[in-house]
């Protein structure tokens, strides 16, 4: 397992770069106003591109202003090693190698000042499925978590609309049931609600001539 690395300096070039490429990439990213307090956050999205955690990234810069990790697949942090000083934690694919990538995103939970996005799917999808399968790894989360955290759902869609560079909008809600008694089907069943109210809001836009 890759584990993520402090490094103030390579950070700041890390955020300095993330806010240039964002801002040349994207006309505007919106994302929900939601109610907060001091917990630790598990933030489970939707995974469809290489955009993804970056966004996240900038909302957290922008939010919840929490110390963010996420996890990544092993082959990509062995490929973009630079990750690892962005917050960014490896998850093989063994079954011993997910179980120590899932107890250590727990393990992150139980500092309140950490937040920790994951992406449940496993893999990328486009932008537009109708379902979001998400894996048990994030009710593993949930449940050896041994802190009050607060769990938060985003679904994250870009749409160029009239404009040359996309907009990234981020639907962003805050769930108040603990799925540590629960199954992954009422998690799945849970976000997938979120995925899809969010999706037919994007749907229904009203863009300005």
């Amino acid at each position: 397992m890759i584990y993520p690395k402090q490094n103030k300096i390579i950070f700041w070039c890390f955020k300095w770069y993330t806010n240039r490429l964002l801002g040349h990439a994207f006309d505007e990213i919106i994302f929900d106003k939601i109610s907060l307090d001091e917990k630790s956050i598990l933030l489970i999205a939707n995974h469809f591109s290489f955009w993804d955690s970056l966004i996240l990234f900038w909302v957290n810069e922008k939010l919840f202003k929490k110390k963010a990790y996420v996890m990544v697949l092993e082959e990509t942090m062995r490929k973009e090693r630079f990750l690892k000083y962005g917050g960014a934690f490896s998850v093989g694919k063994q079954p011993k190698e997910i179980i120590e990538a899932l107890n250590f995103a727990s393990n992150l939970l139980n500092e309140p000042g950490n937040l920790v996005l994951i992406y449940p799917q496993g893999k990328l999808y486009s932008n537009f499925v109708e379902q979001v399968r998400l894996k048990k790894g994030a009710l593993h989360i949930i449940k050896q978590t041994k802190a009050d955290f607060q769990l938060v759902f985003a679904a994250t869609f870009v749409q160029y609309f009239k404009h040359k560079k996309p907009t990234a909008t981020v639907y962003l809600k805050t769930e108040t049931v603990n799925y540590a008694g629960k199954t992954i089907g009422d998690l799945h069943q849970a976000y997938q609600q979120h995925y899809s109210a969010s999706k037919l809001l994007q749907t229904e836009i009203d863009i300005e001539q």
